[in-house]
């Protein structure tokens, strides 16, 4: 999945020597606010910040004794930092660090995600901008139902990704929160204050009450919205794999020079962005699963939980923005085919104004159901013998003389379906 749509600065986020560099902030943070406080004094403060450090082999060989991640990490800094390191994890529990410091992890994944998705929906603006008015079929049931424009149709999804966007941010800030108030969530041998200039020093908000961990309805929350985006994005891909169909061949995914869409089929060109975009965003809808499998732990904190945000934490968030960005890029590079929007339009004979012919009867004066077996009987026989329906409804006498000619010519206008698309615009785009 290394390719040029894969953001580095997300992959980096969650390598292992970057978990323990947020470890070690959080753990400087509440040194920072200890000594605020008159706890560290300013010769050992000054000491911790000057050698605090680690090797992150030497955690992992401490480790195979152990057993304890966050007991070999302390022990891999203590060595680096000497005497003062009796200051460091002062009063703290494991989750204190663990947990604010998957706070920090996950501000900063969902800041990157944020900023995937600011990208998308300008593109997609782009898009629908680029394409108001250009006329296309709109479908129902994979079925023709009536005209609408390849802009709304990209307008109706931007809308989409913007709500995705205030869900996903709404989530954001249940995590940007931390907790430093020990084994219990008591501050037995913290204190509250300490715990607000630590976190304010990590640019987090403090739970108001927390256990030995934040609880995970907060993640939960995080992990369910990034499964309603990547919905989003499935839905867009499934829309655009059935536009790129060889029979429709509405749109077209960018095809390079010396690409191949198949190992035996040399004239094959594939939807292949977005049929993998569909498969990823499968993932990151299973995830959000896990993450609420994990709000229901025993009293204040067991430990079901960990092992499975190790997977989903780092797997998520670079797959959201993974395929934000390819998404983004695939619209960027998007081939709109007006032509074959035009042929996939009349290629029903103009069925599609079936609904305007019943109206206009009904406002006639005719019964609704009289009307209705009228037009459809039309309807049904241009299906069969591949006739323009606007022809067979001015042949079809009970028609023809009650609407008259004029009147016909009227209802027979494509451009009639968009009368409303600035007013649709002006909702999605602002004016």
């Amino acid at each position: 999945m290394i390719d040029r749509y894969t953001r580095p600065e997300m992959g980096a986020l969650w390598t292992l020597d970057n978990k323990f560099r947020v470890w070690l902030e959080v753990e400087l943070a509440v040194c920072e606010a200890w000594h605020r406080l008159g706890v560290i004094p300013a010769e050992a403060m000054e000491d911790i910040r000057a050698k605090a450090d680690f090797d992150v082999e030497r955690i992992l060989e401490i480790e195979e004794t152990t057993r304890h991640d966050v007991i070999a990490f302390l022990t891999a800094v203590e060595e680096k930092v000497g005497p003062s390191a009796r200051y460091i994890h002062l009063g703290c529990t494991s989750s204190d660090i663990v947990d604010t410091a998957n706070g920090v992890l996950l501000s900063r994944a969902g800041d990157m995600i944020l900023a995937a998705l600011d990208r998308l929906l300008a593109v997609l603006a782009d898009v629908a901008k680029a394409n108001k008015g250009r006329l296309c079929m709109g479908r129902t049931h994979g079925i023709h139902a009536e005209p609408t424009s390849f802009g709304l149709k990209m307008a109706g999804f931007y809308a989409e990704f913007a709500r995705h966007r205030e869900r996903f941010l709404a989530a954001l800030d249940g995590v940007r929160v931390g907790k430093i108030s020990g084994a219990v969530g008591t501050y037995a041998f913290l204190s509250p204050e300490m715990e607000e200039i630590a976190l304010g020093i990590l640019g987090l908000s403090v739970d108001p009450v927390s256990t030995q961990i934040v609880q995970r309805d907060r993640h939960a929350h995080f992990f369910t919205s990034l499964a309603l985006l990547a919905g989003g994005v499935e839905r867009l891909c499934v829309e655009l794999r059935h536009l790129q169909r060889t029979e429709v061949l509405e749109v077209e995914e960018g095809f390079a020079k010396g690409q191949k869409g198949s190992s035996a089929m040399p004239h094959k060109k594939n939807p292949i962005s977005a049929e993998n975009m569909t498969g990823l965003s499968r993932l990151v809808r299973t995830n959000a699963l896990a993450a609420m499998e994990n709000q229901a732990l025993w009293h204040e904190r067991d430990i079901s939980h960990s092992s499975v945000e190790r997977v989903i934490m780092p797997d998520s968030t670079i797959l959201a923005d993974y395929v934000l960005h390819r998404l983004a890029g695939l619209l960027s590079g998007l081939r709109v085919i007006p032509e074959n929007m035009e042929r996939n339009l009349m290629s029903s004979m103009g069925l599609f104004f079936s609904q305007r012919v019943l109206l206009a009867l009904v406002e006639g004066g005719m019964a609704r159901q009289e009307a209705y077996e009228l037009v459809q009987g039309v309807a049904m026989r241009c299906w069969r013998e591949r006739t323009p329906f606007p022809d067979a409804v001015r042949a079809e006498e009970g028609i023809a003389a009650r609407l008259g000619a004029a009147a016909l010519d009227e209802l027979f206008d494509p451009g009639y379906y968009l009368r409303f698309e600035e007013t649709i615009f002006d909702r999605v785009f602002g004016g």
